[in-house]
């Protein structure tokens, strides 16, 4: 193809991966950072075990409370509770952090689009509520139909 002067016009292209890329790039690495924090604050709490004599303050503090009401207590701030609670946001937020890194590789759609989506609930996402932001700015990006079509 040609244009009025005689030169050489090249085909119009599909989307830029390079652009893809770049609209992806921030949101990606922010997610993974916040979940990395996530994930060695979660890691951290295992090296703050949870003191019986703390359990027995505040159980004499909620004088109201029932036998079962003080074992349910006992139980939630043991050892097992706090190592299935450490197993579970180490795993949620190490899923949010994988599918940042895909997103940023622009591989698996559905994988950053998980790990994004996951990032805007608050009590599942990185940091808390500050995986909203950037868990939002991805999912606008990755709704974009040129960034989808370079998704491998």
């Amino acid at each position: 193809m040609t244009d009025n002067f005689g030169a050489p016009v090249e085909p119009e292209m599909g989307p830029s991966r390079l652009d893809a890329s770049n609209a992806v790039s921030i949101p990606a690495i922010l997610l993974m950072v916040l979940s990395g924090l996530t994930i060695l604050w979660s890691l951290t709490t295992l090296l703050h075990p949870t003191n019986p004599a703390q359990v027995d303050d505040i159980l004499r503090n909620a004088p109201n409370m029932t036998p079962e009401g003080e074992r349910v207590l006992r139980a939630m701030l043991g050892k097992g509770l706090q190592l299935l609670s450490v197993a579970f946001w180490a795993g949620l937020n190490g899923l949010v952090f994988f599918g940042a890194l895909k997103m940023k590789n622009l591989q698996s759609y559905g994988l950053a689009m998980t790990s994004a989506i996951l990032a805007c609930v608050p009590c599942c996402g990185p940091c808390g509520c500050l995986g909203l932001i950037p868990g939002i700015w991805a999912l606008v990006v990755l709704n974009k139909n040129e960034v989808k079509a370079c998704f491998s």
